[in-house]
This record gives C-alpha cells, structure tokens and sequence, in this order.
C-alpha cells in the first residue's frame, strides 16, 4: 500500500486495473437495471417507486464520496501528501454529479408522491447544502493559483462540511420529514422485501464500481496535469535563464 501511494506506481497500477474496474462496472449496471426493471411494483406508488433505484444509490454516493474526501484532506493536512491533494480534487466533481443526480430523481420521485417537485425538507436542504460544499470546493481549488494553499484550504473547508453528514442521516429521525425512516441499515434488518432489496443492492454496488473507475481515472489525469504543468514552467524558466544573457550583452 506504502509503494501504491508513490505517484508514479499509482499511475502505472491505476493504468492497469481502470479496463477491468470499467468492466465489472457495465456488468453491475446491466444486471441491476434488468433487475430493476423485472421487479414488482410498490403496492402503493406502482411503477414509480422505481426511480429509488437511481436515487437511493445516488444518495449513499453523494455521502461516500464526501467522506472519501475528508479522509483525503486528512492525508493533505497531516501527511502534506500529494497524492491524497489529488485524491480530494479529483473526487469533487465526481461527487458533485452524484449528489445533483439525487436531487433530480428525487425531484422526479417526489412530483407524483409528494404533488410537488421540491420542498424545503430538512433532508431534502442538507443534501442541497453537500450540493452547494461540492461546487464550493470545486471553485475554491480555481480561485486559488498555488497548489499548495488551494490544497490546505480546500482540506480544512472539507473537513468543517462533515457536519453536514450526520444531518443528512439522522435528519429523518430528529426532524418530521417527508422522507420515510431507514429502510435497509437498520436494527432490525431491511424493512424492503428481498425481491426490491435485491436489485438496489447491485444497483448500489454498481455505482460504488463506477465512483471507482471514474476516481482511479481522474486522479491519474490530475497527476499527469501537474507533471506536464512542472514540465512547462522548468521549460519557461530555462528559456528565460538562457535569454538573459543575450539581454544583457544587448543592453535591454
């Protein structure tokens, strides 16, 4: 693992396992959706409880993916790693994709149940405000030009947001929400019968596949992007030190 987190072993190991991760990941997707789609109807919502198979695993992704995040910002923080700076960066947009799908279907979920395509929920606000972290940490590592401060201060942003996990969790417990109880981690075991439960699970294992292909990939992009920006400006700074003589000798 210590050999993994060098830069250079991660791409070439990265290289390697991306073609068999994007693999497994349209295999979870076709069995899910076909899955998804030879289940039996809610008794209650019919066919459009359907979507929670796009929504549900949006939602722990949305989660996840954050908290992939904060453990990177640790690694940023403490260690002043630079491959856990990549590892944070290049999660950002990917979580931010996650999350807007979540916000989406729900939206579309909850037109036919709820009679209205938002309300200000108490889960419903503390996935918009992960929403709005992600696009936050995104603009921040823009706004910033040094790498370096663009990484602590993107680190210490993500790891204050982490509040807002718990929110997400427990909102449905501490506040009178809309959203139903947990239905699948719980105490006393899933509340779904198997023949729903099933395709869910794949589902959800899927898109984990997917944040992984997707994060292996961009991570190595973002690596490559520094090296070839290091590159650049060594070049730059070479050709100014050999133009400065000429200068000189021309009395510029």
């Amino acid at each position: 693992m210590i050999n993994i987190a060098n830069p250079t072993v991660f791409t070439d190991v990265s290289r390697r396992v991306t073609p068999w991760l994007a693999v497994a990941t349209a295999l979870l997707f076709a069995a899910g959706l076909t899955l998804a789609f030879l289940a039996p109807p809610d008794y209650q919502q019919g066919e459009s409880a359907k979507i929670m198979y796009l929504h549900v695993p949006a939602a722990w992704m949305s989660m996840f993916v954050y908290g992939v995040m904060a453990v990177a910002a640790l690694g940023t923080l403490v260690w002043r790693h630079p491959l856990a700076d990549a590892a944070q960066k290049a999660a950002a947009p990917l979580g931010a994709g996650f999350t807007f799908i979540c916000l989406a279907t729900g939206s579309l979920w909850g037109k036919p149940m709820w009679g209205t395509y938002w309300v200000w929920d108490a889960r419903l606000t503390s996935v918009l405000v992960l929403f709005l972290l992600y696009l936050g940490l995104i603009a921040l590592w823009r706004a910033i030009d040094d790498p370096g401060r663009a990484a602590r201060a993107a680190a210490i942003l993500t790891l204050v947001g982490c509040v807002n996990l718990p929110i997400i969790k427990f909102s449905v417990d501490w506040w009178n929400t809309l959203h139903q109880p947990a239905s699948v981690f719980r105490l006393g075991g899933p509340a779904i019968a198997p023949s729903l439960l099933w395709p869910l699970l794949v589902m959800s294992l899927a898109f984990t596949v997917l944040f992984l292909t997707l994060h292996l990939m961009a991570i190595r992009n973002e690596i490559l992007r520094r090296r070839i920006a290091r590159i650049t400006m060594l070049a730059a700074a070479e050709g100014d030190r050999l133009a400065a003589p000429s200068l000189a000798a021309e009395g510029v």
